[in-house]
């Protein structure tokens, strides 16, 4: 089993660890102090936020500033397009941002959300049958259907 830790600057812990818990996460008060927050995602994926003081002693690089340069986007599966509805509500009322607009492609849905300090946390639904098939295959058997 592989555990993910995502480790993300933040220039207010209080803040970040408020819209986190917001989302539904938990801290982890084992591994957080004044530089950071153990942010628990489920029981393989964690958040690490992390004072950007401290942070850039992880690093002899530039810590990007996410509300300029988008560095990367952590993505998470829903159970449907309510669920991805609903988080994103969530997070948009804990002082979350939606860079864009929503994207439905047929077999995806998927909103993005920036939080407070501009982080990029992407939230998705596929059609299970279009991850098993593919979405082109996925595609044409809706055409079909809707023939």
């Amino acid at each position: 089993m592989t555990n993910v830790f995502v480790n993300l600057p933040t220039t207010d812990l209080d803040r970040a660890k408020a819209f986190y818990t917001a989302l539904g996460c938990e801290l982890n008060p084992q591994f957080t102090d004044d530089n950071g927050a153990c942010v628990v995602w489920d029981e393989n994926v964690y958040f690490m936020v992390i004072t950007r003081e401290f942070f850039s002693t992880f690093t002899d690089l530039p810590i990007a500033d996410p509300t300029r340069t988008l560095q990367v986007s952590v993505a998470f599966s829903r159970d449907s397009r309510e669920d991805v509805d609903a988080i994103m509500a969530k997070g948009l009322a804990a002082g979350g941002a939606e860079p864009r607009p929503a994207q439905d492609y047929g077999f995806m849905y998927s909103r993005d959300l920036n939080d407070p300090d501009g982080n990029s946390l992407g939230f998705l639904f596929m059609e299970p049958r279009a991850a098993e098939v593919g979405p082109e295959a996925y595609m044409a058997e809706q055409a079909g259907v809707q023939s």
